[in-house]
């Protein structure tokens, strides 16, 4: 277990979740599921039964180190890597492996999201230690893929043949993004396609090769930092390190380029909680279908199929509403309905372009 390291990656600002999500306090340090613990803290937790606590880091940005001290008490400042610039998830991924490396060249690393919902931890478990094994006995990187339970169009899909590593993990042909579903229908029944989880596992070996294959650039930026790493120089390199950086995601910078990509079929219970109807599929409802978080002051007449989050101090009456999403945080009210959702995001820039950053 000393050889593995988490990288959490908990940077993100969550605007298909507004208003309950803000700039200033977004979906990974909320108790989106009502569960009593953050998203945040669900993941952190998840990954002490895999690496030691002082192996897990957290990427984030700068304006939310507070949040992750508060939230992870456990945790030494020195574990939160904050970036000064949102660049995607490559220079963060660069920045992350370069770093861990200087602790440790022998190191595995797990790449995880901080915002996702995991059902069966003991499965997931098992499917990390099995994939950190992998990779470090192997030329490799790997993915985790979710073998689909329908024709999603909200997720990005891994194709895989059948030349494989030992008996689980197999060679990927190609990744998709979001298809229209119609491509996420054949992409199914064909049976060799699997959803991207954005989870992956590799050595810090391989990973730092594939930047200097594939991001040369990005990864001699990092490269120059290498005697500053965990020392009290290291914020101020970043700085100027990020600055430099391209916005790039580590899918389309490597994971699509590079020829020693393998996935493992997985089946955790997971979800990415990437939009309000992913919440309402995974809560409690009501006879009539209604979803309410937290539910104590909240009545309801003549009303169906809502998913409906409010803050615990208010009162909400709901008459004659269905199928629609209904949040309240602060000083906003959403009221949309569910199959309008995906507009969530331009609402967020229309408020931002009328009204400024104070509703964001």
């Amino acid at each position: 277990m000393k050889n593995h390291y988490v990288l959490i990656m908990a940077g993100g600002i969550g605007s298909r979740f507004w208003p309950l999500s803000r700039t200033s306090h977004p979906k990974q340090f909320i108790d989106i599921l009502g569960t009593g613990k953050t998203l945040i803290q669900q993941t952190f937790d998840r990954f002490l039964n895999i690496v030691p606590k002082e192996n897990i880091f957290i990427l984030t940005n700068e304006t939310y180190v507070s949040l992750v001290m508060e939230q992870l008490p456990g945790i030494d400042q020195s574990q939160i890597l904050a970036e000064p610039i949102m660049r995607n998830t490559a220079p963060c991924i660069a920045y992350g492996s370069h770093k861990i490396r200087k602790i440790n060249p022998n190191a595995a690393i797990v790449v995880s999201p901080s915002d996702h919902l995991i059902l069966d931890p003991e499965e997931f478990t098992r499917c990390i230690k099995k994939s950190l094994d992998t990779a470090l006995n192997n030329d490799c990187l790997i993915t985790l893929g979710i073998k689909p339970s329908r024709p999603d169009t909200g997720y990005g899909y891994i194709q895989y043949n059948n030349s494989k590593i030992g008996e689980d993990f197999f060679k990927v042909k190609t990744f998709t993004e979001k298809p229209n579903l119609e491509i996420a229908k054949t992409f199914v029944q064909s049976g060799d396609f699997l959803w991207n989880a954005g989870i992956f596992v590799w050595s810090v070996k391989n990973i730092l090769n594939s930047f200097e294959a594939h991001l040369p650039e990005m990864n001699d930026i990092f490269k120059e930092g290498e005697n500053l790493y965990n020392t009290s120089q290291e914020s101020e390199f970043v700085q100027s390190a990020f600055s430099q950086c391209t916005n790039i995601s580590i899918d389309y910078g490597i994971m699509e380029k590079a020829d020693n990509v393998y996935v493992l079929p997985a089946e955790f219970g997971w979800s990415d909680l990437g939009t309000w109807a992913s919440i309402y599929d995974l809560s409690e409802k009501d006879y009539v279908g209604n979803a309410v978080i937290p539910s104590e002051r909240v009545i309801m007449y003549d009303s169906s199929n809502c998913m409906v989050n409010v803050s615990k101090d208010k009162l909400l009456v709901l008459q004659g509403l269905h199928d629609f999403i209904v949040v309240e945080e602060n000083n906003t009210i959403l009221i949309c309905p569910r199959d309008k959702e995906q507009e969530i995001k331009q609402i967020v820039a229309d408020v931002k372009q009328r009204f400024g950053a104070e509703f964001i």
